[in-house]
């Protein structure tokens, strides 16, 4: 398996200061105020949550062609809460499936599964994660 690599460049103070972090073909400024109040700008959280919305949703995939129900779409958003420390002390995974012949029930079980064994949830054992799945046409 290959190694994935990212990168943060940090100029200047906490306060003052401003940074990018980039991967792959993506770039993103970051500043004080993007991460801990609503400015332009990303911030590490949104990151985590991109990453672990997209690691839900492969493996979600893998899970629902398993059980004979391959999906045509699955949409999923990570809201990640960034509390006092500050460290982040909660997840939200709400998923929406398409998938012929899949019902509520398949859905519930594979997605627990997914929540619970995608690489970025086990990364992130320390953490609450909630998840939400629901049928979507």
């Amino acid at each position: 398996m290959p190694t994935r690599t990212a990168q943060a460049v940090w100029n200047g103070t906490l306060r003052e200061g401003e940074g990018t972090m980039s991967f792959g073909t993506f770039e993103g400024a970051y500043t004080r105020a993007s991460r801990f109040e609503s400015a332009e700008g990303t911030n590490p959280e949104e990151l985590l949550g991109a990453a672990h919305a997209g690691c839900f949703s492969m493996y979600l995939a893998g899970e629902l062609t398993k059980a004979g129900h391959p999906p045509t779409r699955i949409t999923t958003t990570a809201q990640v809460h960034l509390g006092e420390g500050p460290r982040i002390t909660l997840i939200e995974l709400v998923t929406a499936v398409s998938a012929s012949g899949l019902d509520d029930a398949a859905l519930q079980t594979a997605a627990q599964t997914s929540k619970e064994k995608c690489p970025i949830s086990l990364a992130l054992a320390a953490t609450e994660i909630k998840m939400t799945a629901r049928l979507s046409d």
